[in-house]
């Protein structure tokens, strides 16, 4: 019983389980400028507040110094319903379905741009998180390790003839995990022509990550008599690890009214090095071969690459004071190494398309407003309590104030609306259907200045 019960409890705890995916692929951010909640298709404007998204733009702006600055504050929830026939056995919640609710929250999300542009060339920088940025905490646990954990007790009782005497089951469950991204790019731009520029760049990632959780107090009921199950684990796992990933872009004016552009990221290699403290229970079962347990033992270096994408998008100026835009986000995700070849798991590469509009209504104010939809090819295999996305639709607005024609003020907000996705398994036990849900939202305000 003892290896079955870690199983369980372990299985929860995976890699990408904490990435806040706030806005983009299933490890990286793409809202890294507040100037995105307010307009998310930025993959062919010209702007500073565009050096993420297309980064060979800001050769267009003027001579000098361009700066901008962002706060984002982002609020996640993550809610899971388990319909399993045993968790009528769960003492503290004598029923089926079980809900098991998760909340990430990062008050903070900063981000920082610059550009010096002189003549034909500009050099930039961008600090941002690329990919988590949050921490998640499920209070009660979750529903796949209690299934098994229920399966394992009834099995156990049933085997020794004392069925007809259960009466139930019961433990205490906590996790909890951090996971932040931390990205610095630095490029340059050439303008070839008057109308057509380039960008090379490259990022620097140094990822940290915490996985802290434990199972104990296990104990089941048999004729009025409680029985300790003697599995308790307790797991605190930091993990760090450096990468760089190499950045190409193109943007071509066409005319005052079009311009097109494009970016490549490379695949970013990461290897997240262990440090691990665990209790005497969890470190018995590495020595004895536990795979899933092994992904944390203290000095493993595990896979968790990031995905390349290319991304393309258009900007229309009808008139001076009228921009619609258009993007397209595709992400290599089957490519991208991760620990035990998850990565096989996904069915298709993930896509976003999206839309806006900004409409500059006098001289000190612009109006905003997109939309996004992400669609991701994940198997059913791939989903699990911690570590799951769901497809959506993203929402966002705001304004742009201009109290001088040197500083601007953006304010934004941002809303995804998840499509629930159900996903059913069949067990000794019965079938075991888990719909998994989230919302979330993102506020956030910034500050432009050209010098």
């Amino acid at each position: 019983m003892k290896k079955v019960l870690v199983a369980f409890a372990i299985f929860s705890f995976q890699l990408s389980a904490f990435n806040t995916a706030l806005a983009g692929g299933l490890v990286t951010n793409s809202n890294q400028n507040v100037s995105f909640l307010r307009q998310m298709s930025q993959d062919g404007i010209i702007d500073i507040t565009g050096l993420y998204l297309n980064p060979a733009g800001t050769a267009f702006l003027s001579d000098g110094w361009h700066v901008s600055a962002s706060w984002q504050n982002a609020k996640q929830s993550r809610d899971i319903v388990t319909e399993f026939p045993l968790f009528q056995y769960n003492q503290q919640q004598p029923y089926t379905p079980h809900k098991f609710e998760g909340d990430a929250y990062a008050p903070v999300l900063p981000s920082f741009q610059l550009s010096y542009n002189h003549d034909r060339w500009s050099l930039n920088a961008n600090f941002a998180l690329n990919g988590g940025g949050g921490k998640c905490e499920f209070d009660q646990g979750l529903g796949s390790f209690e299934a098994l954990y229920s399966g394992t007790i009834l099995s156990g009782v049933s085997q020794a003839g004392m069925l007809p005497y259960f009466q139930g089951y019961s433990l205490d469950a906590y996790m909890k995990g951090r996971q932040y991204h931390f990205g610095l790019t630095l490029g340059s731009t050439y303008k070839f022509r008057e109308n057509l520029a380039g960008f090379v760049g490259l990022r620097a990632i140094y990822a940290t990550c915490n996985y802290n959780g434990y199972v104990q107090d296990v104990k089941y009921t048999v004729a009025g008599n409680t029985i300790p199950a003697n599995s308790d684990l307790a797991l605190n796992c930091d993990q760090t690890a450096f990468g760089f990933t190499p950045i190409l872009g193109l943007d071509y004016r066409i005319n005052k009214h079009w311009n097109v552009a494009a970016k490549y990221e490379f695949e970013t290699r990461l290897r997240l090095k262990n440090k691990t403290e665990m209790n005497d229970f969890g470190k018995a079962q590495v020595a004895q071969g536990n795979t899933t347990l092994a992904q944390f033992e203290d000095g493993k270096k595990v896979e968790a690459n990031i995905p390349g994408i290319l991304n393309a998008g258009v900007m229309y100026s009808p008139t001076d004071e009228v921009r619609l835009m258009a993007g397209w986000h595709y992400y290599f995700d089957k490519a991208a190494k991760q620990y035990g070849d998850k990565q096989k798991l996904i069915d298709k590469n993930t896509q976003e398309f999206s839309a806006g509009v900004e409409y500059d209504v006098c001289k000190w104010l612009t109006l905003s407003a997109s939309w996004q939809n992400t669609r991701y090819g994940l198997g059913d295999e791939y989903m699990n309590d911690l570590s799951f996305n769901c497809s959506n639709n993203m929402l966002g607005g705001g304004v742009r104030i201009h109290p001088s024609q040197r500083f601007s003020i953006d304010v934004g907000y941002m809303h995804t609306f998840y499509r629930d996705k159900t996903v059913s398994t069949l067990t000794a036990a019965g079938m075991k259907t888990d719909t998994y849900s989230r919302k979330n939202r993102v506020l956030g305000i910034g500050v432009n200045v050209d010098f």
